[in-house]
């Protein structure tokens, strides 16, 4: 460290810098100068290097000494301590720019019912980071800050990693904010049938699911994609409760459901954080559970043409959405996605806005 710092046109002086010019005008080594103050010549170095704050009791007997007031030594220090805490906010607020660039302020004024501020950056980062409850953007850099998230990319680029902690920590401050009663993996599990039954609700599906999810002790979080996130979903253990994140990226009520159970998956298993490795365990959860096995083996092995009519009657059989067949059809090539029609006509599209 130094004895004083540089901002700008700013100077800020530690207390050590004063009693360096104190001792220079008296001619005394800083060895003498010590042994007169009662203390060591290693301690005298360190204050004038601006190594260390000065301590009240340093302060006193620099007061006794010279004949000045504790409260002169405190308040330099205090003085010092003040402006360099300013000067360290400063080129944070440096570094949040930075990470703010890669961030769309846009989503939190469309959905979120933030001020429009435009061109007013610095108000924008003030109010976002707040919001998240960060002490800086810049912890947003990191790639595990909240959960080692679910991703649908493999490499993600530092724009990925930003937007996806920016929505895992409106997930998890939601979850935080939820009053709903700690998980209860039995409740949970006893759920899911009647939560499986709600792929052919298309108006209610998302808040009855929510509803019987926070009896569980279970707080589903579904928000709307943030541009040049790399998440599809997470897991996390929050003050007793657990929260399953999903976004709305693909639009399709299908992949909503599969990116749901699999994340259901990761809760059942325990392996909160959705990481990695569990990635295969937590998709043949979620294709068991939305298909059963046997039926849907049977089902492609009869079936002579994978039209709407004999999707839609499969579908009626395991009583779920045709959209949930026809999702898994597509996924296994069945189906090409370029038959538009047949899409158009059994996917539902998702948007949780409108949910």
């Amino acid at each position: 460290m130094s004895n004083y710092i540089e901002y700008g046109d700013r100077v800020a002086f530690h207390p050590g810098y004063y009693i360096k010019e104190i001792i220079d005008d008296s001619g005394l080594t800083q060895a003498d100068f010590a042994r007169r103050l009662g203390t060591t010549p290693k301690n005298i170095s360190v204050l004038i290097k601006g190594d260390q704050a000065l301590s009240v009791d340093m302060a006193n007997k620099l007061s006794r000494m010279l004949g000045t007031s504790i409260t002169y030594w405190m308040n330099l220090q205090q003085a010092y301590d003040e402006l360099n805490a300013e000067f360290m906010r400063l080129e944070d607020l440096e570094k949040e720019r930075n990470t703010f660039k890669m961030i769309d302020y846009g989503y939190f004024r469309d959905h979120l019912g933030f001020p429009d501020l435009s061109r007013k950056v610095d108000e924008q980062i003030e109010r976002v980071r707040k919001f998240l409850a960060v002490a800086s953007l810049t912890v947003l850099e990191e790639r595990d800050l909240a959960v080692d998230f679910r991703s649908y990319k493999e490499d993600l680029s530092l724009s990925n990693i930003v937007n996806s902690n920016v929505m895992l920590q409106i997930a998890i401050n939601e979850t935080l904010n939820a009053e709903i009663p700690q998980y209860d993996k039995k409740k949970f599990e006893n759920c899911l049938d009647y939560v499986l039954q709600q792929t052919r609700n298309h108006d209610e599906f998302l808040s009855e699911t929510k509803e019987v999810f926070g009896e569980a002790g279970v707080y589903l979080v579904v928000l709307p994609n943030l541009k040049n996130s790399g998440i599809s979903g997470a897991t996390k253990r929050v003050n007793g409760k657990v929260m399953i994140f999903v976004n709305d990226r693909r639009h399709y009520e299908d992949t909503f459901w599969f990116t749901l159970f699999h994340e259901i998956g990761h809760v059942l298993n325990g392996n909160l954080g959705a990481s990695s490795e569990n990635e295969a365990e937590a998709d043949e959860f979620a294709r068991r559970k939305l298909i059963p096995e046997e039926e849907y083996i049977d089902f492609i092995s009869t079936c002579k043409s994978f039209n709407e009519k004999n999707i839609k009657v499969f579908a009626d059989s395991i009583d779920r959405d045709p959209g949930i067949v026809l999702g898994r059809l597509l996924i296994e090539h069945k189906v090409a996605y370029s038959d538009t029609r047949l899409c158009n006509r059994l996917r539902h599209t998702f948007d949780c806005i409108r949910s």
